[in-house]
């Protein structure tokens, strides 16, 4: 591996298990160097510390090991079965129950920039970096040898993450095996039907899970809105939950044909749900009628530190929105994706739009993304998805 050296005192973070390098760390690199290889580090005084993948850009490399590990074939294959060891801790993929979860969670694993997630017996796989794309041969490899989790296909949804951004990726294509006749699966013995090739990130948004489950414990006899609904989760299980009636919102036609599909693989009474093809934003606004139950789940409304402020703006005006349809007495499940939108200001800025909406606010629970989208204590980044259920009079 071609080497990078960094500068006095830039090895502390790595010293700390951080797994990003950034380019201002760097005092300098050997010539030759392509995005995707693996490097080793080095500290000043020429002591190898790390290896990684490296790339241009702010992160110069996305480090895979704190020791001097050279890419082996079984470098994937031990890391992937430490990963399926925690999901089956979780009981995730065990029984016919649930059938999806994250495999790989990027930084999480130990394998930054690299998602893997698993349909019953599809693994959909997305690189969010050089390295990552570099090495599929070794990922498809590795992938398919693990022991107790057969996959008979591998699809790759990495255009999205790579070839629009940096042009390196392929079009999303199989990596192995074809696509089955109804891609599917189960969660908590829900089934949803997805559409992994041209359906947002992978297909589903998995790290819902848990906070899908909790809106189905409070649904009974409520009359809910689900507002950017995307293909369902939110909704059926709140159908499944006992709602009266729910409501559901989101600009895609695509995904609202979706969800009806979902909601009638699961027998959902037609009467007890209407679709909105609609910007939610417009809908809120424009709308009158009030909810026992309303769910926010928008898309990522920045992605850089430089959008922060503009995206909290957002938050506040969409949540003041949103308080406003809610019956005094009713819950306002609400959500940030947001990255660079860390769990304080996402809080102020539902404090603000409480303020906007003259609503009054009291937090029943703080959520976050589900166990098998985990955040390593070292790199706190990792932890994206911010939650609140507000209770609202």
């Amino acid at each position: 591996m071609k080497k990078i050296f960094l500068k006095a005192g830039k090895e502390d973070p790595v010293r700390r298990f951080h797994p990003w390098i950034f380019s201002g760390a760097v005092a300098r690199q050997e010539e030759g160097i392509q995005p995707g290889d693996w490097v080793a580090v080095y500290d000043v005084r020429e002591r190898r510390i790390a290896s990684g993948h490296y790339q241009e850009g702010s992160i110069r490399t996305r480090i895979l090991e704190f020791s001097s590990v050279e890419p082996m074939a079984d470098f994937y294959y031990n890391k992937f079965l430490k990963a399926y060891a925690l999901r089956q801790a979780l009981l995730l993929g065990r029984n016919g129950q649930t059938t999806c979860f994250r495999l790989v969670h990027g930084e999480g694993d130990g394998l930054p920039g690299l998602v893997v997630d698993i349909y019953g017996d599809t693994a959909v796989v997305q690189c969010h970096a050089p390295g990552m794309w570099s090495d599929k041969n070794r990922i498809i490899e590795a992938l398919i040898r693990i022991p107790n989790l057969p996959i008979a296909r591998i699809f790759d949804k990495s255009e999205e993450t790579l070839y629009k951004t940096r042009g390196m990726a392929d079009r999303n294509s199989y990596w192995h095996g074809e696509k089955p006749s109804q891609p599917e699966c189960f969660e908590n013995g829900h089934r949803f039907l997805l559409d992994w090739e041209k359906g947002q990130k992978t297909g589903f948004f998995l790290d819902q899970r848990e906070n899908r489950f909790l809106l189905g414990q409070l649904a009974a006899g409520k009359h809910i809105l689900n507002a950017y609904s995307y293909t369902g989760g939110f909704t059926i299980y709140a159908i499944k939950g006992g709602a009266e009636t729910v409501h559901s919102v989101d600009a895609s036609s695509t995904a609202i044909t979706l969800l009806k599909d979902n909601l009638e693989c699961n027998g959902a009474e037609p009467e007890r749900h209407q679709a909105f093809v609609e910007d939610v934003p417009t809908f809120l606004r424009q709308g009158e009628n009030l909810y026992d139950v309303v769910v926010i789940d928008p898309p990522a409304f920045a992605k850089s530190l430089e959008k922060r402020h503009s995206a909290i703006q957002a938050y506040i005006r969409l949540n003041a929105q949103a308080l406003r349809r809610v019956k005094p007495g009713g819950l306002l499940f609400t959500f940030s994706c947001s990255q660079v939108v860390e769990r304080h200001h996402f809080q102020n800025a539902l404090l603000a739009a409480c303020r906007e909406a003259g609503r009054d606010g009291r937090v029943l629970y703080q959520l976050t993304q589900g166990p098998d989208h985990p955040g390593s204590i070292f790199h706190p980044e990792g932890s994206y998805l911010k939650g609140l259920v507000l209770f609202v009079s």
